[in-house]
């Protein structure tokens, strides 16, 4: 391609625009070269879908393939990808302050966002610690209850968390988690914990009993949960009277509770929390995913005022000594601060019930469907498990996946079970289009 003359600046511009096409065109390539993705025995799975663009429910691949995303993009873009408001309101962020140390130094972000989550958190949380991600909210949770305990020279250090758990992938996280299908090889590493059925109407009374027994013991610290919904083990759904029950017991005994809101919270459940369907409150909450909209990684874990007065001491080997680099970063309170004001605007809580009524009109419809074992939804979730016996990372299960997104739908199933927790904003067009290829998903089965 010649350049001279008047028309080299152009023909720059289309020498840009063809190597871009190159590089687009190789990204699945270059991936391989490098890349170690997550979840993926990549031996069996070599090809990842390259993305080039996101906005609102859509995702585009590199060839301008559009996708709806089912997930939220694990849950996280609860407003939709590249929201307006939200761009905005950190573009202007950083302008003024990308980032700075959160050790000595405060910033309005992360001061304004605290005022802000504590309008929405329930009453009783008062403090907030700033970390990273999910896995890590939950890390801090897990060291603040531990060194509670440890602070006040209580021996109790033992934690409870229920069957099929998982609360994240570092090694505490992964302690109290129980899907060996992520943490096998480190079992050997774990804290010590002990389990407990997820409460319904049937086994709520057993479950009481069994924690009496454990409680004599008088060794647990606290009880980590993911309230109401169990996201990665297939969106498993328990009874909040029951959870709530548990909850009360626990606290009578001194036991700190710690709600994992990392996927339910910022309104999945149809209340800001899944806190708040229990009148028990728990004594430290961890949150991250939604609560930077998707746009930024961030995590917090808060607490209540008893909590954090077992650290504030003159001694200063009782302070709770956890840092991130990117504690409280300037730019992802600011996400914050625009999704939580997103989320108490009218226009998404509407949005929020228009999605939860549309679930339960798909119910209706499939819910006595032959191939169809059982269907549950709590607030925007919503999960059917298929009547026949799979793997979790198995053939149908991947015949299913690759149904989905040849039909211009992400969903990830979780063995037999397909979910949707889509943006809040998704359309009623696009929802329709979600049920309809789950419902043609049922004749591969």
């Amino acid at each position: 391609m010649n350049c001279l003359g008047i028309n080299s600046h152009l023909c720059k511009i289309e020498k840009a625009s063809l190597t871009n096409s190159i590089v687009l065109k190789n990204l699945a390539e270059r991936d391989k070269k490098y890349l170690w993705h997550p979840l993926t025995q990549h031996k069996l799975h070599p090809e990842m879908l390259p993305i080039v663009k996101a906005k609102g429910s859509l995702l585009y691949d590199d060839k301008g393939v559009e996708y709806i995303d089912g997930i939220a993009s694990w849950y996280t873009s609860a407003y939709g990808h590249c929201n307006d408001f939200i761009l905005k309101k950190v573009y202007e962020q950083m302008q003024q302050l990308d980032q700075v140390v959160f050790s000595g130094f405060t910033h309005e972000p992360a001061v304004k966002l605290s005022e802000e989550l504590m309008s929405i958190l329930p009453g009783n949380q008062e403090k907030l610690f700033f970390s990273d991600n999910g896995s890590t909210a939950v890390e801090v949770g897990i060291k603040m209850a531990l060194q509670y305990h440890h602070n006040q020279g209580n021996n109790q250090q033992v934690l409870l968390a229920f069957e099929d758990s998982f609360h994240g992938d570092t090694f505490g996280a992964m302690s109290v988690s129980s899907l060996s299908v992520y943490n096998g090889p480190f079992e050997d590493f774990f804290i010590e914990v002990e389990r407990i059925p997820v409460p319904t109407k049937k086994n709520i009374e057993s479950i009481l009993i069994a924690l009496e027994k454990i409680l004599k013991q008088n060794t647990v610290a606290a009880f980590i949960y993911e309230p109401l919904v169990q996201g990665a083990a297939a969106m498993k759904m328990h009874d909040a009277d029951g959870l709530n029950r548990i909850l009360a017991l626990l606290q009578q005994h001194n036991v700190l509770t710690i709600a994992d809101e990392v996927m339910t919270g910022f309104g999945k459940t149809g209340s800001y929390f899944a806190s708040d369907h229990m009148a028990a409150k728990p004594d430290i909450m961890c949150f991250s995913k939604a609560l930077t909209a998707g746009l930024m990684p961030m995590a917090i874990t808060s607490c209540t005022r008893t909590v954090y007065d077992a650290f504030y001491s003159d001694e200063l080997t009782k302070g709770l000594f956890h840092g991130h680099t990117y504690t409280a970063n300037p730019l992802a309170c600011t996400a914050a601060l625009a999704g939580i004001e997103l989320l108490r605007s009218d226009e998404i809580q509407n949005d929020i019930k228009r999605v939860v009524a549309a679930h339960q009109k798909f119910d209706t419809e499939i819910k006595n469907h032959p191939k169809v074992a059982r269907t549950r939804q709590c607030g925007i979730i919503y999960a059917l498990d298929l009547n026949v016996k799979m793997e979790r990372y198995g053939n149908l299960r991947d015949r299913l996946f690759k149904h989905f997104m040849d039909n211009g739908v992400y969903l990830r199933p979780l063995g037999n079970t397909i979910y949707i927790s889509a943006p809040y904003i998704i359309s009623d067009g696009q929802l329709q289009k979600v049920y309809s290829t789950i419902k043609s998903a049922f004749d591969l089965v």
